[in-house]
């Protein structure tokens, strides 16, 4: 009892000193919830406590860490000189002041990126000297205005940087490789400065994660670490659709296809969507059987990404009015939200709060062992 007291004590003092407040909603956990699995459900750090702090900097990965996060999360690209840098992409013009510094402005171009045109400035064009004197700024201010409160204090961190501070405080890394395909055509590839890390550093809570399937096919036969095929609502792996294979995201999750992906992964990151559907007003739908189909095939299930903001709920987990004018950015009933995916089974959530996330898993483990 009081290591529960204490778990309880310290998420409020965490949460309260980061401006939030908890309001914990407990159930019953569901047989075929991960704890019925045998382990406790995962929470993972969103780019850091993104929430909180800007994504991807030292200060959002502290946070995380404070708020009960199990693993933190990096985006990885590359810089000029092959160092990986957490960044959600390798246009930075939305995440960093690069816009603002009169000695870059003449790399301001456009690439083509998975397809798609894309102009800015990019992490490749510059060494990691020049990023580190760029300072990091909150990507939605709009959405989250508080974050602004601390642009420009931080600085692009390396993934070494990010994986020295999951030691120091024992938690793991749950690395994402971008643009597999882009880099590798760019002659940066990103798996094996990842491994080198990793292997440096003897991390072993980890997972690898890859929109992509090349990349991890190319990774499990350099690692048993385990490796997450991410999936998205609508598409295709960006390698299937530049090799001219007609498969799709949608044919991946099928029985057929997650048999394919748990001969070389160890589980799947989905959108949530992909567990409970939303309707066109919002509201959620009949949840599918993608978790157990999944865990039939011994694939883990992590979805991704439970946020706070009414405006990044289902429609039945948003609170407030919604005439208010910041009524879009308000703090919903994200704890139900992910209640009710934690009794679908999932064994893992992406949390731009992990402090919420925290005490949903605290709370229902509490339950379960009354």
């Amino acid at each position: 009892m009081m290591t529960r007291r204490w778990v309880a004590g310290a998420l409020a003092v965490l949460v309260g000193g980061l401006g939030g407040t908890v309001a914990v909603v407990l159930t019953q956990p569901d047989p075929a919830s991960a704890a019925g699995r045998g382990h406790s459900p995962v929470v993972i750090g969103h780019r850091g406590a993104s929430a909180h702090r800007p994504e991807h900097t030292l200060l959002s990965y502290e946070a995380a860490i404070a708020l009960g996060a199990d693993y933190i999360e990096p985006d990885l690209v590359s810089t000029k000189d092959h160092v990986l840098v957490a960044r959600h992409e390798n246009e930075i013009s939305g995440t960093t002041d690069v816009a603002s510094r009169p000695e870059f402005a003449g790399r301001r171009t456009t690439k083509t990126i998975d397809g798609r045109p894309v102009t800015g400035w990019f992490t490749e064009d510059f060494t990691l000297a020049e990023l580190k004197t760029l300072r990091a700024k909150e990507r939605v201010p709009d959405l989250r205005p508080d974050n602004a409160a601390f642009d420009g204090l931080a600085e692009i961190p390396t993934f070494e940087e990010v994986v020295r501070l999951a030691e120091r405080h024992g938690v793991g890394v749950y690395p994402e490789t971008k643009h597999p395909t882009y880099f590798d055509s760019v002659g940066l590839s990103l798996e094996e400065p990842l491994l080198e890390v990793l292997n440096a550093h003897k991390v072993r809570k980890v997972f690898i994660q890859s929109f992509e399937t090349a990349n991890l096919r190319d990774l499990r036969s350099k690692t048993r670490l385990p490796l997450i095929q991410l999936v998205t609502w609508g598409g295709a792996p960006y390698d299937w659709v530049a090799a001219g294979d007609p498969r799709t995201y949608d044919d991946m999750v099928k029985p057929e296809g997650l048999r394919e992906v748990a001969s070389y992964a160890d589980g799947i990151g989905v959108d949530t969507r992909r567990v409970v559907p939303a309707g066109p007003d919002g509201r959620l739908l009949e949840p599918t059987t993608l978790v157990t189909d999944a865990h039939r095939r011994r694939l883990e299930v992590h979805v991704w990404t439970v946020r706070n903001e009414n405006s990044q709920l289902p429609a039945d987990y948003r609170l407030g009015n919604p005439a208010s004018p910041v009524y879009p950015r308000a703090t919903g009933d994200v704890m139900g939200w992910l209640d009710r995916l934690l009794d679908l089974g999932v064994d893992g959530a992406f949390c731009d709060d992990p402090g919420m996330g925290r005490a949903v898993v605290a709370r229902r483990a509490a339950r379960a062992g009354a």
